[in-house]
């Protein structure tokens, strides 16, 4: 590796380790996502509501993981009690929205707390809300502090509990004043609006009843562990029969698990994402580096072709054109007999006793035709061949090798 090439790799690694290092020390940023589900721990997440009222009530809890509608179709399964609703909109369409007043209709309880109810919902109950917001320099912005509030006397020496946080606001503007009960109110830092608004209401609904929280905020991680906010919502709680089924709905949550790609997941983990990065840059470094020839290429060489066949039939030709047939049958029988020494372990020329029943034994051919091919050999090497001696010494060396050779055994 060059110099150049070192000095480019050792820059580049200290500028990744630079921008690692700011973006380790950099604070992460809090994640202000109105999830309201159940295991988020985010300030908006409701872990820390849900476990407790669970905890408090294990008896008769239920998570319900369907959609209302389906839920409460199937009779067999439900049972009077209360279906708590907590979101940032909570929107039921018609045939929804008519199944779950049926329901509460029988005697049962409906309790929903969000921000966004349906126009249908609240046109039903003869409700309006209204988002409050405050104008400074023509400027819309929200106010801070906010305060919530219980009218009933007897959770009131507890309150008001503060909102510590900024968030966007609603409240009930208008109510059936007949049939609703006002059960909690939110006040602002407003010179223009300094009345406590409507935020938390109660209405019957044929034997049963509906109760309608328009700040979710409230029932938020971050609200309830600060200071003593958790009484607030453990006295909203008051208002829930204890001592029946609670159906807790996870089917209208903003933060409810979604499928996700593994790409998705990397980016959303910070230690992942950067992993990720690094990996990156590391393979295209290989590649640059590492990536070059670093030899010279190889050539192919082709391997030598056997061409002693080609180079046989040369020879025959030769011998052939020339008409020396006797040399060609002299060179067979040669060949033939240095076949025997080598492969057969015999001694064609010092003929032992028993050679030729030994040599049928060993090829398995007859003894009669072992001592004519040999004699026929012997014959020929006495006289001058002729065309059609090498033929008939080719064949009988030929029948010799492979026409009465044994058969293997299976």
């Amino acid at each position: 590796m060059s110099r150049f090439y070192k000095v480019s790799l050792g820059v580049l690694f200290l500028l990744v380790a630079f921008l690692t290092y700011l973006e380790a020390i950099e604070p992460t940023p809090i994640n202000w996502y109105p999830s309201y589900a159940k295991e988020d721990k985010i300030p908006l997440g409701t872990y820390v509501f849900y476990e407790n009222w669970k905890d408090s009530n294990p008896e008769y809890f239920e998570e319900i993981n369907v959609p209302p509608f389906e839920f409460l179709s199937d009779s067999s399964k439900i049972k009077d009690g209360s279906y708590f609703f907590l979101n940032n909109h909570v929107i039921f369409d018609e045939d929804e929205l008519n199944k779950l007043l049926a329901w509460v209709e029988k005697g049962n309880t409906a309790f929903i707390a969000s921000d966004v109810f349906g126009e249908q919902f609240l046109d039903t109950l003869h409700l309006e809300t209204k988002p409050y917001s405050k104008k400074i320099q023509d400027k819309v912005t929200f106010i801070p502090k906010t305060e919530l509030d219980l009218v009933n006397q007897n959770f009131k020496q507890e309150g008001p509990f503060e909102v510590p946080h900024e968030f966007s606001s609603i409240y009930f503007n208008k109510i059936d004043t007949l049939k609703t009960t006002i059960l909690g109110t939110v006040k602002y830092d407003d010179d223009t609006l300094s009345e406590p608004q409507i935020n938390f209401i109660e209405t019957p609904f044929g034997k049963g009843k509906i109760f309608m929280h328009s700040t979710p905020e409230a029932f938020g991680n971050y609200f309830m562990l600060k200071h003593n906010n958790f009484k607030y919502v453990e006295n909203i709680l008051a208002y829930i029969d204890q001592n029946q089924p609670i159906y807790w709905d996870n089917y209208y949550k903003t933060g409810k698990a979604q499928p996700t790609n593994l790409l998705y997941v990397i980016m959303q983990n910070k230690p992942l994402k950067w992993a990720y990065y690094l990996m990156i840059l590391a393979s295209l470094l290989f590649i640059i580096f590492e990536g070059k020839r670093k030899q010279r290429a190889i050539p192919i060489v082709e391997p030598l072709k056997n061409q002693s066949y080609e180079y046989t039939q040369t020879i025959a030709d030769l011998y052939l054109e020339q008409k020396k047939i006797d040399e060609l049958t002299q060179k067979r029988i040669q060949h033939f007999k240095e076949y025997i020494r080598t492969e057969i372990k015999l001694e064609p020329d010092k003929k032992q006793d028993q050679f030729y029943t030994i040599l049928a034994d060993k090829t398995g051919n007859t003894i009669e035709f072992v001592e004519e091919l040999f004699k026929n050999m012997e014959i020929l090497s006495t006289k001058k061949a002729t065309a059609q001696d090498f033929e008939n010494i080719s064949r009988g060396i030929y029948k010799f090798k492979y026409a009465n050779a044994p058969k293997e055994k299976i």
